[in-house]
C-alpha cells in the first residue's frame, strides 16, 4: 500500500531480459535502506526487490506487468518515481494507492500557469475507468487531484515542489504514463456496472 507521495527519483542502470521477465536495476539514495522482498512503487507500479547491492537494487517485472504498464519501455538512464510502502503509523498525505496500474495514458499537453503547470492526459475509455472533478488519480505513482474531468481525458495541476521532486519535470506531450484510478471509485463503478 502506498500514498502517492514520491520519496525520491531513481535512475535505471541495467535492464536484463530473462524469458518473459524483465529485471530492472535502479540506482537510488534509498537503495541501502531496502530489503529483499520489500515492495517499492516504480512510476506507480508495485515491484518486489530481489537484490540490493550498494546504491543499486533490482526488481523483476513479469509479462503481465510489461503489457499493462510502461515498465517495459524503460531505457538506461531513465528517471523513475520511487515510493516505499507506507507504514501503518504514517499520515496518509496522498490517497490510498495500491501500486496496481489500471492502464496507461498519453500526455496531450503541458501548459505553464503562472507558477504551476497544467498537464492534460487522454486514455482509452473502453476499459470503463473514470475520473471525477476534484477526485484522486495516480500518475506514474504521484497522488494528484483531477481537474477538467472528461469521458476519456483529464488534467492535473502540478505545483513547483511536485514538478521539481518527481519525473513531471521530464514529461512532455506524447509521453506515455501509468494510471491508477481511485480504488474507492473503482468499487463504486463495479457495483454500478454489475447492477445495470
Amino acid at each position: 500500500m502506498f500514498t502517492g507521495i514520491i520519496e525520491t527519483i531513481g535512475v535505471v542502470r541495467m535492464l536484463k531480459k530473462e524469458q518473459s521477465n524483465l529485471h530492472v536495476t535502479i540506482e537510488s539514495n534509498i537503495a541501502q535502506e531496502l530489503k529483499i522482498d520489500q515492495s517499492v512503487s516504480h512510476n506507480g507500479v508495485c515491484l518486489t526487490v530481489v537484490s540490493v547491492e550498494g546504491n543499486r537494487y533490482t526488481v523483476t517485472a513479469i509479462e503481465e506487468t510489461l503489457q499493462k504498464t510502461t515498465i517495459g519501455k524503460l531505457k538506461l538512464g531513465d528517471p523513475v518515481n520511487l515510493e516505499r510502502g507506507m507504514k501503518l503509523t504514517d499520515r496518509l498525505d496522498g490517497h490510498i494507492v495500491q501500486g496496481h496500474v489500471d492502464q496507461t495514458a498519453i500526455c496531450e499537453s503541458v501548459e505553464e500557469a503562472d507558477g504551476s503547470w497544467i498537464f492534460t492526459f487522454s486514455y482509452d475509455d473502453r476499459l470503463h475507468n473514470i475520473t471525477i472533478e476534484k477526485g484522486s488519480i495516480t500518475i506514474n505513482g504521484v497522488s494528484l487531484t483531477v481537474v477538467n474531468s472528461q469521458k476519456n481525458a483529464f488534467s492535473v495541476a502540478i505545483i513547483p515542489y511536485t514538478f521539481e521532486h518527481t519525473t513531471f519535470k521530464y514529461l512532455k506531450p506524447t509521453d506515455e504514463v501509468n494510471l491508477e484510478f481511485d480504488v474507492i471509485g473503482k468499487y463504486v463503478k463495479r457495483l454500478f456496472l454489475d447492477n445495470k
